[in-house]
């Protein structure tokens, strides 16, 4: 028989409920024991969801506290020196003390403890922590989570497959620290420690595990595709079938290597890839099971069942019994449950289906391959049917004025007027900044006030009349505590905005919103991506009434703030009919006419923020020109419409640069905004050897963690960017937007902040 399975479910449960008992538990309000009754009933409920949808087994090991690199990283004791007390060196188990200690950072009588460094999951939203490697780095079972849940979840009588990242992936993902040393030195006792682990998981009567491989679908060098074999080898086990789960692309050059490995089973994505089937099938040998990953794990589309069983029923008949059906990957990047929403369309909501859905989809297409031809099958399958045919020939789809309007874009309105060295100069005469200007990224805190206000006024509780008042006097007080830390340039703090993207969506045509459609972006952080469901043009004004009453304000100059179209694709579930790079060109016209008008309306300074830039770069190198060439453009197509005196800025986070610099150049952003203090400055590196032409402000602080910097932190991260980065060219802010912190913190933060330019400044105009 067809085997439905899932590769993971989403953690944070149908309300956010992971979430909101997780910042509970960190602001003491519930105890570590009611913190662990929570994270218990969510997992047994998500079981209970996937069994009842169908599925033969349900992932187990999926869930996290805060991220599932961590807890990989805290179940095979590779943790940082830093966060261990002496008599901590010798612990075998890693308690939730230590864990978010690892994810946050801490402040302690000896000072400030960063947290682990965080960055993106191979080309998602999520963010994972980064492990952290020492040439002579020591693997152990150090926690028992894994093998906690599995019996939690045998004891429910439920046919768990436990989930894990595989040792290569998990060695690749890390950071050798130290010292430069290749980290396939440390494989070998890493794969001392997986066999124990496995064997511990096979004790328990486990039948199938599930091995985590996704670096499979990237351009990897020999030596690891040969660990691999190494590693796989010794991993076989008599007892315990290893299902190898690849994800997020094709196998590829990958795929003599991966198909031979001795495991039992191989998942592959054909949502990502699915010219790979045939290549796959034809090689598969004769033992092993093939999962196909047809429903797509990271968008909210309905899966087109119909056409998926008349491609799979020839594999069906070559396979049989060794034919499994999944997602294409973990449903971690979906929605949970579409029954929830209350606001849609009725012709929309059969175009859409969540993690709870998609769970659906996999066994019914599973039941389908088994022959089953059941009443309720059949109208599964009619019921996909029609919504497929109803959304392809939807109005709500197609606009001939948006389509016009691409077909007319020429390079002239991707360049700017002056090349950089010219227009910096006009730049710098009009905002008169000091040397080494401060400013911040653009949100301050969202406070219960804020949150309320807007609540209410949604709700329908309050007239608009007085949210927009309230929202004046938010973004008042926001600029009066910027005047007082004497920051440079100020922002009006986004008072207004839910959040980046939805915010912009919400007022541009052919998006769709969801109330309940939370996803993890990291931690406790959850984001809730809006849906892109057809084309995409701007009605009016978007930002600019609320940035002309904070300039109105202060003298000082004010930033206006967009989100950029490669993020405003990338962070949206996007449509499935037309390509990202159509849908792209068409959010960059949309926010072209928004910095034209802000520019008119006498705003002189405006950032429009690409965090997801290098999250979009397709995983295969091949790949790469032909989206950074597209991206670019969509960029300067936004930016390029305004005068030589107006100071275009952009901010990226959590990005690794070095790959991509030269297309971070081609942005011609006036000012790039970066994260580099997890990474103590290592970014900055991509921009020194480059010679990146234009203005940078590295991040001096970490705003995801709870520490406030002191001014010797912040002093010695801005003394190591003045040795790679011109004075003249270097800009002082924060990481990353301010929304998540209180008050309190932020202002002490930014006064540090403020006082280490100003003595930087009176330091180096000394010399």
């Amino acid at each position: 028989m067809t085997i439905a399975h899932s590769l993971g479910f989403p953690r944070i449960g149908k309300r956010r409920e992971l979430k909101k008992a997780v910042e509970a538990f960190w602001r003491g309000e519930l105890t570590q024991e009611q913190l662990l009754a929570e994270g218990k009933a969510l997992r047994q409920q998500h079981w209970q969801w996937q069994a009842e949808a169908g599925l033969d087994y349900v992932p187990v090991g999926d869930f996290a506290w805060y991220d599932q690199v961590l807890n990989v990283s805290c179940t095979l004791g590779v943790i940082p020196s830093r966060f261990l007390a002496d008599a901590q060196q010798t612990s075998t188990t890693v308690d939730l003390d230590l864990y978010f200690k690892m994810a946050r950072g801490y402040t302690d009588d000896q000072g400030e403890v960063a947290a682990c460094e965080m960055t993106k999951w191979f080309d998602t939203n999520y963010h994972y922590l980064v492990p952290e490697f020492t040439e002579n780095q020591s693997f152990k079972i150090s926690s028992n989570q894994l093998l906690d849940e599995i019996e939690e979840a045998s004891q429910l009588g439920l046919k768990a497959k436990p989930v894990l990242l595989g040792p290569l992936s998990y060695l690749w993902l890390g950071k050798a620290k130290g010292s430069d040393f290749d980290k396939l030195t440390l494989l070998d006792e890493l794969v001392s420690v997986y066999g124990e682990l496995l064997a511990k998981i096979a004790a328990l009567g486990i039948e199938w595990v599930q091995l985590d491989e996704p670096i499979l679908t990237l351009d990897l060098p020999n030596s690891w595709r040969q660990g691999f074999e190494t590693a796989y080898n010794r991993l076989q086990s008599s007892s315990l079938n290893i299902l190898l789960a690849t994800y997020f692309g094709a196998l590829a050059d990958n795929l003599a290597t991966t198909i031979n490995l001795p495991t039992e089973g191989l998942h592959i994505d054909l949502v990502r890839a699915p010219e790979q089937l045939t290549s796959v099938v034809d090689r598969l040998p004769a033992y092993k099971v093939l999962s196909v990953g047809v429903v797509n794990g990271r968008n909210v589309w309905r899966t087109d069942l119909n056409g998926w069983l008349d491609r799979l029923q020839p594999v069906k008949q070559k396979l049989g019994e060794r034919l499994w059906v999944g997602p294409s990957c973990s449903l971690l990047h979906s929605p949970v449950d579409v029954d929830q929403e209350q606001g849609f369309a009725e012709d929309v909501r059969q175009w859409l289906a969540f993690a709870v859905q998609k769970n659906k989809e996999i066994a019914v297409l599973a039941k389908a391959l088994n022959g089953n031809e059941s009443a309720e099958i059949n109208a599964a399958f009619e019921k996909s049917s029609l919504a497929f045919k109803a959304k392809h020939s939807s109005s709500r789809i197609h606009d001939q004025t948006v389509q016009a309007r691409i077909q007319a874009i020429d390079d002239t309105i991707a360049t700017r007027q002056l090349p950089y060295h010219e227009r910096i100069e006009l730049q710098r005469q009009q905002l008169k900044l000091p040397l080494l200007p401060t400013t911040t990224i653009g949100s301050f805190p969202q406070t219960t006030a804020i949150r309320a206000a807007r609540k209410a006024f949604k709700a329908g509780k309050t007239t608009e009349a007085d949210y927009r008042t309230e929202m004046q006097r938010q973004i008042a007080e926001a600029i009066s505590r910027q005047e007082a830390l004497d920051l440079d340039v100020l922002v009006h703090g986004e008072a207004e905005r839910n959040d980046m993207v939805e915010y912009f969506g919400e007022q541009l045509s052919g998006f769709l919103f969801s109330q309940h459609g939370w996803v993890q972006s990291y931690g406790s952080r959850c984001v809730k991506p809006p849906i892109i469901l057809g084309d995409i043009k701007r009605e009016q004004p978007m930002t600019v009434e609320w940035i002309r009453y904070a300039q109105s304000l202060t003298e000082k100059p004010l930033k206006g703030m967009l989100t950029g179209p490669v993020t405003m694709l990338c962070w949206s579930f996007p449509r499935e009919d037309v390509s990202r790079e159509v849908s792209c060109l068409q959010l960059a016209l949309a926010l072209r006419d928004e910095v034209q008008d802000l520019e008119k309306a006498g705003i002189h300074v405006i950032q429009i923020d690409e965090p997801a830039i290098r999250e979009g770069l397709p995983l295969r190198k091949a790949e790469w020109q032909q989206y950074l060439d597209w991206a670019v453009r969509c960029f300067k197509i936004a930016s390029c419409g305004v005068e030589n005196t107006t100071q275009i800025h952009t901010h990226m986070c959590y990005s690794e640069f070095n790959d991509i610099i030269e297309a971070i150049a081609a942005l011609d952003a006036d000012v790039i905004t970066i994260e580099t203090s997890r990474s103590d400055m290592e970014l900055l590196d991509a921009f020194e050897d480059f010679a990146y032409p234009n203005d940078i402000g590295p991040g001096v602080y970490d705003i995801h963690s709870p520490n406030v910097p002191s001014p010797a932190w912040i002093k010695q991260l801005l003394k190591k960017a003045a040795n790679k980065i011109a004075l003249k060219r270097l800009w002082v802010n924060p990481d990353c937007g301010l929304k998540t912190r209180d008050w309190a913190e932020t202002e002490q933060a930014l006064a540090n902040m403020v006082t280490v330019a100003k003595e930087l400044r009176e330091e180096y105009q000394a010399v």
